[in-house]
């Protein structure tokens, strides 16, 4: 039986869509007894004002000699400041457990967004805009944040009205039936507009992740937009969408707006209409001035219940597309993925991530790839039924004309792209997860374009590497970085902007194949890294490598001097390999080969 490197870990079955309720119910369950204190705190908070209301009655009724208790003018003014002095500091310990309830919910959810974006191989990490990406962990994780908290307002708005129906059917019962019949139409009003309300919040998202994405786009290509003389036209382009979600968001806040018009409206009719009922029933002499100042005080929270339940539906449909939105970020992924219960770290010092350099008797002796295909969903273009192989200490090249397939080979390989079939085995024994297998210490590789980030270049190049742990000197002068350090204004230490924006293409390419010496690899993996140096640069980038006679290079190359430094070469045509060997070999039965040594 063949051994394998390392195990496909098994996927779960989607099983389609949780209700919105299921997820909300499972970000609470991950902090239960937070939830549950800040729920107790809440509902004493908003339950708190049915004791004003009893001393309201109580003083009128005193005022007109019908008290019941007999405590004084100013025994209910004490009774007031404590009731309102208690009520602070409940607020105050609320407001605390809600910050960091709240806080909890949202970093729960976009932790276990983070976390799948980087399980899915990297050229298909995010199913969208990098803008969309950021409104969904922004926007769309803050709704749910919000839902979750103002599931309290409801349970504490709803005791409070239970207890004071409760109070009011003792004293009128005709009358206390009306003052809950606007949530009925609140309820109803809701319903029918929740299909509109997820369209227009779905338009509204979608509208602002192109804005933050266009904005990302443009900070990250500051130079080429200045070399091209394009900058009235991104303006332009910008502009657009933002016109365009102009038009979208307001549309989505008019309709809330609206609703929650509707839902004020709703209940004023209703109090207005109770409040003539308390009129013709003090006129008859049942009612007391005490109890119709009871009736009005709590109609002002009965009504902001109605109020909050209905704006709460609106809610929880919004809420609805905002984790449908999230979802669509896993690539089918369970939904429940979202709301699955991890560590989050809040408390005490991060650990220091682990970084392992040993290579651990995985040594490279011979790389081989048998039938290596990967098909563009879309244009059906790729890579069909690539064979090759690398032996220990061996410089390859990949070459071709444009689009013939070699970073398409070279991101399968890696598993950046996920391959449709296909056989790689390191020293005999199958490697069925590359993206897993193919990082340091057994390989590294630098992009056509590499990635850096807005941080010094020190940091670009170990990325979390403890710098008394590797040789630092020996990767800059490898990458050729050192006499660019005497013109930077910090050296090492100069924060080099978003994607390198103060380096030139050379210098971005040299910081990036730094990262790669840096970590020692078993296996070097270029795409075309020379393709923004000058030939001498090139050549001492090479030589440098050369000198390394431990190392197995894999480049896509079309430079002469690296293809005449090649052991191998690869010739790429239409995503096959159109023929193998020297250059010399080549150069003498491969038409393919002539051409592009020609150009």
């Amino acid at each position: 039986m063949e051994n394998s490197i390392n195990e496909i870990p098994m996927k779960k079955e989607n099983k389609g869509d949780m209700k919105t309720f299921r997820l909300m119910w499972e970000l609470i369950r991950y902090r239960p007894w937070l939830y549950f204190a800040n729920c107790l705190i809440w509902i004493f908070i908003l339950v708190s004002p049915v004791i004003p209301g009893l001393i309201a009655k109580e003083f009128f009724d005193t005022l007109s000699g019908k008290a019941t208790l007999n405590v004084g003018i100013w025994g209910l003014i004490v009774l007031i400041a404590v009731t309102a002095i208690v009520t602070i500091m409940g607020i105050f310990c609320g407001a605390r457990t809600d910050i960091v309830h709240r806080f909890t919910m949202s970093a729960l959810i976009r932790r276990n967004l983070l976390q799948c974006i980087l399980q899915k191989p990297g050229s298909n990490s995010i199913p969208c805009s990098v803008g969309e990406a950021v409104n969904c962990f922004r926007d769309d994780a803050e709704q749910a944040e919000d839902a979750i908290s103002w599931t309290l307002d409801v349970i504490g708005t709803a005791v409070f009205a239970i207890v004071a129906i409760v109070i009011l059917l003792r004293i009128n019962a005709r009358i206390t039936i009306f003052v809950f019949t606007p949530l009925v139409a609140v309820v109803a009003i809701a319903q029918i507009a929740s299909e509109r309300v997820e369209k227009y919040r779905r338009a509204s998202r979608e509208a602002t992740g192109k804005v933050t994405g266009a904005l990302g786009e443009i900070f990250g290509s500051v130079q080429a937009i200045q070399v091209s003389g394009s900058e009235d036209y991104i303006m332009n382009h910008l502009n657009k969408l933002n016109k365009e979600r102009h038009k979208i968001v307001l549309r989505d806040s008019v309709l809330s707006q609206l609703l929650d018009s509707v839902f004020t409206n709703t209940v004023s009719i209703g109090t207005g209409f109770i409040l003539l009922l308390v009129g013709q029933s003090m006129k008859v002499g049942s009612f007391t001035v005490g109890d119709f100042a009871l009736f009005i005080y709590y109609l002002t929270f009965v009504a902001d219940f109605t109020h909050s339940f209905g704006t709460f539906i609106s809610d929880y449909q919004q809420t609805g597309v905002a984790f449908k939105r999230m979802h669509e970020l896993l690539q089918g992924e369970p939904q429940e993925t979202l709301v699955k219960h991890n560590p989050l770290y809040l408390k005490g010092k991060l650990e220091k991530p682990k970084f392992n350099l040993n290579i651990e008797g995985k040594k490279l002796k011979k790389l081989k790839v048998e039938g290596l295909t990967y098909v563009y969903k879309n244009s059906g273009g790729g890579i069909k039924n690539i064979n090759f192989m690398l032996k220990e200490k061996s410089f390859s090249v990949i070459t071709g004309r444009i689009g013939s397939g070699k970073t398409t080979l070279l991101k399968t390989l890696l598993g950046l792209l996920p391959s449709d079939s296909g056989l790689i085995y390191w020293n005999g024994e199958r490697v069925k997860e590359p993206s897993e297998f193919f990082v340091p210490p057994i390989s590294a590789y630098t992009a056509q374009v590499p990635n850096l980030f807005s941080d010094t270049m020190r940091n670009n190049i170990l990325l979390g590497l403890p710098e008394n742990q590797v040789d630092l000197d020996s990767a800059i002068a490898s990458g050729i970085l050192k006499d660019d350090l005497d013109t930077l204004e910090n050296g090492l230490d100069t924060v080099i902007g978003p994607k390198g924006v103060k380096l030139s293409g050379g210098q971005i390419q040299r910081v990036a194949a730094a990262r790669m010496f840096v970590r020692n690899p078993e296996l070097l993996i270029f795409d075309d890294i020379s393709s923004a140096l000058d030939v001498e640069t090139e050549m001492k980038l090479w030589n440098r490598i050369f000198e390394q006679q431990d190392k197995t290079c894999l480049v896509v190359s079309n430079r002469r001097f690296a293809l005449q430094k090649a052991d191998n070469i690869i010739v790429m045509k239409d995503g096959h390999v159109q023929a193998q060997g020297t250059l010399d070999e080549l150069l003498e039965n491969c038409e393919e080969m002539r051409q592009i040594w020609a150009s």
